[in-house]
């Protein structure tokens, strides 16, 4: 019998992820030969070669989310706390990520441990998937021979993140929720009932009003201007994302407008602030240098407007000034808040302060969004019965144009 190829993936002596390929007969031979080489099998699935070889589609580096990334640290520093190896760690997290390219970059960060590198410079080969701001922390967990605490400050901040991301996208969902049935609802007035009625006023004679010969007009060309709307639409969208990552001109002016947007500006501004202080209190806690952490969290703040201002605070503790100084120049920044910094810098508290200031940030957050909310419901359900009154009113106009028709006759 001729052998075939596997690939395996099997544990060895000391309870580490092997994985490669193997010739055998069978899966049960190749199964039996790994036990011959001390390995424990997991799994063990046929390959190939030529043109039976498996074809393997390349994927979209996509980003992974904050929830992920807190789930992950938080695991890792729970076994990294309970004695488990770095290696024995790594292959558990690999194992259990919930998702695809998480899974695969946790197995090259093995592989890397595995062949002599340090953790950090092996996350750092993956920066899709594990931010700078996490390999910095690493980094100086390593050095300062606190790499646990590390991990549990790290998925400390993941998870405050995560929660308010959550928190944001719960409150915004009814909103877009009620646009989109709004629109919906619009498109199958125009595509379902105008018709019925352009047909009765044929019927029955008379001019249309505007506003009804508007609605028939629509439904005759709803069938290629919805199209176009949407592809202008989505163009747009495309446009203005590729001008933001490619123009950074363009990136601070649209940041700036957002923060000063009336009602969610304040929002906004809130909330670029909140990951702000908690990511630079994270960095400073672990011991990465001040003027690197002010590098570093200007990026993650998500507001270019905060970014070069860190750039700003960064060359002036470089020359010597403390961080509140020129925290002051920038407009963005509160007083109430470069007033808990500069009390943080002469207490020696600093990281202690910003964490105070990025909970309570995290309230303000919260509180608006809640308060958004809830005085967006009923100025949704009056743009509902605007939009129905409208289409009803639009409708029934031509009754009177006929009705008076009648009554002259």
């Amino acid at each position: 019998m001729s052998t075939m190829t596997f690939r395996y993936e099997a544990l060895d002596a000391e309870g580490a992820v092997q994985k490669g390929t193997i010739e055998a007969e069978s899966a049960d031979a190749a199964a039996i030969s790994l036990n011959g080489r001390k390995l424990t099998p997991l799994s063990v699935t046929r390959g190939g070669q030529g043109l039976n070889k498996d074809i393997q589609l390349p994927t979209l580096a996509r980003r992974t989310k904050a929830r992920d990334l807190a789930v992950m640290t938080r695991q890792f520093a729970s076994m990294a706390a309970s004695g488990l190896t770095l290696l024995r760690t790594l292959a558990i997290l690999a194992d259990q990520a919930p998702k695809p390219q998480l899974k695969e970059a946790l197995g090259k960060v093995y592989e890397s441990v595995k062949d002599g590198s340090q953790l950090s410079d092996a996350l750092a080969e993956h920066p899709s998937q594990f931010p700078k701001l996490m390999v910095s922390m690493v980094a100086a967990g390593e050095v300062g021979g606190f790499l646990d605490e590390a991990l549990d400050r790290i998925a400390t901040m993941f998870e405050s993140d995560a929660a308010l991301r959550a928190k944001i996208k719960s409150a915004m969902t009814y909103p877009l929720v009620v646009l989109v049935f709004s629109f919906l609802m619009m498109i199958g007035v125009v595509w379902f009932i105008v018709p019925i009625f352009e047909k009765m006023f044929a019927q029955l004679g008379g001019e249309l009003p505007l506003p009804t010969r508007l609605l028939v007009s629509a439904n005759h060309n709803l069938w290629w201007a919805l199209p176009l709307v949407i592809a202008i639409v989505a163009g747009s969208v495309w446009g203005f994302r590729r001008a933001r990552r490619t123009n950074p001109a363009f990136l601070l002016r649209t940041d700036r407008l957002r923060l000063r947007l009336p009602v969610f500006g304040s929002l906004m501004t809130k909330l670029a602030i909140s990951r702000w202080a908690r990511n630079l209190s994270t960095l400073l806690s672990v011991g990465v240098p001040v003027s690197q952490a002010l590098e570093m969290v200007g990026d993650t703040a998500g507001n270019q407007v905060i970014a070069d201002a860190m750039v700003d605070v960064r060359d002036s503790v470089r020359t010597g000034s403390t961080i509140a100084v020129p925290l002051a120049r920038h407009a963005v920044f509160p007083s109430m808040l470069v007033q808990m910094v500069e009390v943080g810098e002469e207490s020696g508290r600093t990281s202690e302060m910003l964490s105070k200031a990025a909970d309570f940030y995290d309230n303000e957050v919260e509180a608006a969004t809640e308060g958004l909310t809830s005085a967006l419901e009923p100025l949704l359900v009056v743009f509902i019965g605007a939009v129905i009154g409208a289409m009803v009113i639009c409708l029934y106009l031509p009754m009177f144009s006929i009705y008076q028709n009648i009554q002259a006759n």
